[in-house]
């Protein structure tokens, strides 16, 4: 196992990462930005190196500034998290070649991964369903629209260098395809540098599936079971949950076969995610890979009792897995929720700030995963997620009703910071939701509805949780 380890993230990722390192008994080193220098992971951390100013470009994305870190401190290897570099083939190879363990899978598998029509061409060939639409990305304007209406609207126009719901238009009708391909390549090209994009289409009433893998260097690859990522907004994952309720007999280890098959084929090493989505015939398509550890990733740690960040590091470090699949075992339910610094009253607006106060939820079986307290100054340069709330219960109903009650006593505070608890839990008791029938658009039906109610009920309705 390394004696010491580098975590090139920031967040409550960071944290995550350090106090796996903590129960191994690995050295931590975290590097910050000057505005996260009042961070909780610099403050749990043995050592912790500045490596630039707020703008990420010059910080968490600075490939220079984080190996030499690395390379100052001792560190052995360097765990991404989720996020900036964490699938960027070029600082995984910039790693390899300085000497430094990069904590994910090799650069080339990275690299097909992150091309999202190389990928789907690599998972088509190992047999796992396709979505129809195009192999290869499209041309020109005219090349695409053969393909679009070869496939049949709504289709979807797609950044092949993108990922993580970026670079995405979905077109309904012939009409305003010209004027969607014109903005998916330019946003393709300002987002991620390549502006070549691909055409697929689009499932109205889908579900996101994904399937958790770990792959070690002896020939070991397994799967933990599923989790449903469907409630979204413009593809942001807001609610995460495993296992996927409503599923049909048997669909989910036909999934978990399926991207086994996939990791087999790319020869993937280490933790990653395989992406699906479900249409409401009951098939199921290949979406992308994500080569890293991913911000849902508790729900599968409460319901398997696996450390995933763990299993990363043993991995890694050349060790083989403690598991085989005869062990993975799901026992009862478990849901996150994002809690992100937004205000649901303007469009999602972030609202950061300093946090005068910050109780998160507690009780049993509730696990709260952050990098905030009391006094923390929310930065306006990053990502507004403060917190992961996850429960654990026996069965799916319980689950709800223990989210429910620990959103409730979440308690956050400070001149102009909102958060998108209540909203939340409006989601939380939506029927549908609740139900497990809903799909992605589940999200846009509750704001077209008109359903939130004002942030200030929650918190008036429910006694403090100190």
């Amino acid at each position: 196992m390394f004696s010491k380890v580098l975590i090139a993230n920031r967040g409550e990722i960071a944290l995550r990462v350090a106090r796996a390192c903590r129960e191994l008994g690995i050295g931590i080193v975290a590097v910050y930005s000057t505005e996260d220098r009042d961070s909780a992971v610099v403050s749990y951390a043995d050592q912790a190196i500045q490596i630039g100013p707020a703008p990420a470009k010059r910080s968490y994305l600075n490939i220079p500034a984080i190996v030499e870190a690395a390379l100052r401190t001792g560190a052995e290897a360097i765990h991404p998290g989720y996020g900036f570099l964490s699938e960027d083939p070029d600082f995984a190879e910039v790693c390899q070649d300085q000497g430094i363990v990069f904590v994910g899978p090799p650069p080339e598998v990275i690299a097909q991964f992150g091309d999202k029509s190389a990928a789907r061409r690599l998972m088509a060939k190992a047999g796992l369903p396709v979505i129809p639409g195009s192999l290869t990305p499209t041309g020109s304007l005219e090349e695409a629209r053969v393909v679009a209406e070869d496939v049949g609207y709504p289709v979807v126009i797609k950044a092949a260098a993108g990922g993580g719901g970026r670079g995405m238009r979905v077109v309904h009708q012939g009409a305003a395809f010209p004027r969607a391909y014109q903005q998916a390549t330019a946003e393709a090209q300002a987002l991620f540098g390549d502006g070549r994009v691909y055409v697929e289409h689009y499932l109205t009433q889908a579900r996101h599936i994904e399937i958790q893998v770990l792959a070690d260097g002896f020939g070991t690859t397994i799967h933990l079971g599923e989790r449903d990522c469907s409630v979204q907004r413009r593809h942001q994952k807001l609610i995460e949950e495993s296992p996927a309720p409503q599923l049909p007999p048997g669909l989910a280890a036909r999934m978990g076969q399926a991207a086994l098959r996939g990791a087999h084929a790319a020869g993937y090493l280490g933790a990653g995610t395989f992406e699906f989505l479900l249409s409401s015939s009951g098939d199921f398509f290949f979406l992308e890979a994500n080569c890293r550890i991913q911000v849902e990733h508790p729900v599968t740690e409460m319901v398997t009792g696996v450390d995933l960040v763990q299993e990363q590091f043993r991995i890694a470090a050349g060790e083989p897995m403690t598991l085989r699949q005869d062990d993975v075992v799901l026992r009862g339910s478990a849901i996150e929720c994002r809690i992100n610094v937004e205000n649901p009253d303007r469009d999602f607006a972030p609202t950061p700030g300093v946090l005068e106060e910050f109780i998160p939820s507690g009780g049993p079986f509730v696990r709260v995963d952050t990098h905030a307290f009391p006094g923390y100054r929310i930065p306006a340069s990053y990502d507004s997620l403060l917190a992961k709330l996850i429960v654990w219960a026996p069965t799916r109903e319980h689950a709800l009703d223990r989210m429910d009650r620990a959103l409730a006593e979440f308690r956050v505070r400070g001149p102009g910071v909102h958060t998108t608890t209540n909203f939340l839990r409006e989601m939380i008791r939506n029927p549908v939701f609740r139900s497990g029938d809903h799909t992605t658009t589940i999200v846009e039906q509750l704001l077209t509805n008109g359903r939130i109610k004002p942030e200030k009920s929650t918190l008036d309705s429910v006694p403090s949780a100190a």
